[in-house]
């Protein structure tokens, strides 16, 4: 084939194979001389490299261990510190119980009061730990009741064991309505302007409810940073209500609870269910004033996300370990919940104090390893030359042996190229001559069959064309024949809006439907439905249409009609095929629509004024299967606003990629949805919604539609 002007330039095939032959070649040279020079330099390259990597999977590992470990232990500390503030707060909620029950005994005994002696600030007894101190709040000495403070000095007798038996409690006390507050052990230093019942342990504490715990102040007394946890208890007859508390200081916590030292950076502190931190080393009231408001750290406003997901696991009631990155260092931070207290014990561990030891080994490995590979160096020049000379002399040596062999590989395909460009220009009948006894004339033989093969193909495939455009433009004959059987457009019926429908899957199909005239102001009303598809299908849905057109023109009994239709079509029949049939003659005077259903689905009837739809029943059996057959007929009055839709089965039974049918459920919807519309746009709300439901799946069976709405 000669080469067009402007076309780039080919390479034939001879210099290709000299091309490919010294590419490999030089390739293998070069692959062996790198090769030589790279044994010598992978030497001192491994030292280094091995050391290296010993070192990186030294401290990889040890990093991986130790910050597993680390977590573990983290973890379980967490736990083991939740533990033992539950249990301490477990115990000063015991306590603070005890103290409700025992307060509830002297409220419901009155005989349990006795005369005592009461200490105010000014008065200090003999032991401070002998009594409690008894404060009014500012103004309310006139009104106390005399009674009520009697009672509450009962509660020294509760307040000294308990106190006794508990170092965590700072002080234990009682608050009432009246102004009365009682606290154990005595203690001087109460500003003459405290109100115990303006304090956030009185006014948070419920009565027959949980305890409460506040969040950190300032202790009036000097204990630094405290937190009170409190419960009310009341006496509705005489209308006293008390609030017993007790006190736990942040130092306490400290010691106590998450004093524990974690590393040397690391350390633990307790978080409330708002995310405030309660306590952790160094917190302390610093200058501030008992009646001055201590703001606590709070993780949500940190800033920092990670710490702030961690603080929703904590407030959540959650336990794990989240690692957090700051801007000096990522640090650990495992968490377990004090469940008495719905507050989070968390560890905090700095990342970069567990992995310490392991990138010190990882340097020390690195160090060792370089003097491995300096005394090779010079090797590899000298190496090099002596490799670079036998490449020149072996490069001219394989060019000159190319050469030669693709002479001698190449002219078979010149050969073959002129029989294909023989082949190209028409001359189907050239044949190559190829005898070189190899695979190149197995490939001529071939060529030679192809030639053959394609000078057949080509006349088969002129006829094949002729005979399917002879057999297509029939189909589009067939199709036109049968789109004329059916009415071009419904009949004008005063106060009737009718419509129809017709959908083959094929290019010809087995549906119709038909308008016809039956007397004065009646109408007949068919759809049906062939058995099978394609051209069998149209050919007995032309002879059941047209019988059917011919028996129901001449009888206006929908019954009678239809099984004389029946008849004829079982005498012509002669391939088992069956017809469905919904028939019904529509009285357009009287407004009344009698109907028999030969084996059809059952038309929908949207009744005006109802949500429901309902299916238009009516017994008989398909068309064409027996020679007699009994219709049922049925009648019913149509009335303004009423919609009537009758349908094939290719509506019900589309399916969708997931083999799901459309069904009779999706149908009444649709129908029920669009009732208010004409009768042309309910066919084609549901025609859309079908489509819409088998998306691309193609259509298996034809689509038939006929809607009448009473006007």
């Amino acid at each position: 084939m000669a080469k067009s002007p402007g076309s780039p330039r080919l390479i034939s095939v001879q210099v290709k194979i000299l091309l490919v032959f010294l590419a490999l070649s030089m390739s293998a040279l070069i692959i062996a001389g790198m090769l030589a020079l790279t044994q010598v330099a992978d030497v001192s390259d491994f030292a280094v490299s091995s050391s290296s990597d010993l070192g990186t999977r030294a401290m990889e590992d040890s990093s991986a261990a130790l910050e597993r470990d680390a977590q573990n232990s983290l973890l379980r500390l967490a736990k083991d510190q939740a533990d033992i503030s539950n249990v301490i707060f477990e115990q000063v909620a015991g306590e603070i119980d005890m103290m409700v029950v025992y307060a509830d005994r002297v409220m419901d005994d009155p005989g349990m009061v006795r005369s005592r002696p009461f200490y105010g600030q000014d008065t200090e007894p003999a032991d401070r730990l002998s009594t409690s101190l008894l404060f009014l709040s500012p103004g309310v000495a006139p009104a106390v009741p005399i009674d009520e403070r009697n009672a509450v000095g009962m509660m020294d007798d509760i307040f000294i064991p308990l106190y006794r038996n508990d170092p965590n409690l700072a002080a234990i006390y009682v608050g009432t309505d009246t102004g009365i507050f009682m606290i154990y052990p005595w203690a001087s230093g109460i500003n003459a302007s405290f109100d115990p019942r303006q304090r956030e342990w009185f006014t948070g504490a419920e009565a027959g409810g949980n305890i409460t715990w506040s969040d950190p102040y300032v202790d009036m007394l000097g204990h630094g940073l405290m937190v009170t946890g409190s419960r009310a208890v009341t006496d509705p007859e005489r209308g006293w209500r008390w609030v017993v508390g007790a006190d736990v200081t942040i130092e306490t916590i400290n010691q106590d609870i998450i004093g524990t030292q974690v590393g040397d950076r690391g350390y633990a502190m307790l978080v409330d269910q708002h995310g405030n931190i309660v306590t952790r080393p160094g917190l302390s009231a610093g200058d501030r004033r008992w009646d001055e408001s201590f703001v606590a750290e709070n993780l949500f406003a940190s800033g920092n996300l990670a710490l702030a997901a961690a603080a929703r696991n904590m407030t959540a009631g959650l336990t794990g370990i989240e690692r957090v990155s700051y801007e000096d260092g990522d640090r650990f931070i495992a968490y377990a919940p004090v469940k008495s207290m719905n507050w989070s014990v968390a560890v905090v561990m700095p990342v970069d104090e567990v992995i310490a030891p392991a990138v010190t080994t990882r340097n020390n490995i690195l160090m060792a390893s370089q003097d491995t590979a300096e005394h090779i160096t010079a090797q590899q020049d000298e190496l090099r030359a002596i490799l670079l000379g036998s490449f020149l002399i072996l490069l001219v040596f394989v060019t000159v042996l190319t050469v030669l062999f693709s002479r001698y590989l190449t002219r078979p395909l010149a050969d073959l190229q002129a029989g294909s460009e023989a082949i190209g220009q028409g001359a189907l009948d050239f044949r190559v001559k190829i005898t070189t006894g190899d695979e190149f004339e197995e490939l001529g033989n071939a060529f030679n069959k192809m030639a053959g093969d394609l000078q057949e193909y080509i006349n088969t495939l002129r006829l094949t064309t002729a005979e399917k455009e002879r057999f297509q433009k029939e189909l589009d004959i067939a199709k036109g024949i049968q789109q004329s059987f059916l009415p071009e457009s419904a009949p004008t019926i005063p106060g009737i809006d009718l419509a129809g429908f017709n959908e083959p899957a094929l290019e010809v199909g087995g549906d119709f439907f038909d308008f016809i005239p039956v007397g004065d102001n009646n109408w007949g009303l068919v759809i049906a439905d062939v058995s099978g598809k394609g051209v069998p299908a149209a050919l007995f849905m032309a002879l059941s249409r047209t019988l059917i057109r011919a028996t129901t023109a001449r009888n206006g009994d929908p019954a009678r009609a239809i099984e004389e239709a029946n008849r004829l079509i079982f005498g012509d029949a002669k391939t088992s095929m069956f017809v469905t049939l919904f028939y019904a003659v529509l009285d357009v005077r009287n407004r009344t629509l009698s109907f028999v259903n030969a084996g059809h689905n059952p038309p929908l009837l949207s009744t005006a004024g109802s949500a429901k739809v309902a299916l238009l029943q009516a017994k008989g059996i398909a068309i064409g299967v027996l020679e007699d057959i009994s219709l049922e007929s049925a009648q019913i009055l149509l009335h303004p606003g009423d919609v009537l839709v009758l349908y094939t089965d290719g509506v019900t039974e589309a399916a969708n990629m997931k083999d799901e049918e459309y069904g009779i459920e999706r149908m009444t919807a649709v129908v029920a949805a669009s009732r208010n519309l004409p009768a042309q746009e309910i066919i084609a709300a549901i025609v859309a919604d079908v489509g819409q439901f088998a998306g691309s799946r193609p259509q298996y069976d034809d689509i038939t539609l006929m809607v009448l709405k009473v006007g």
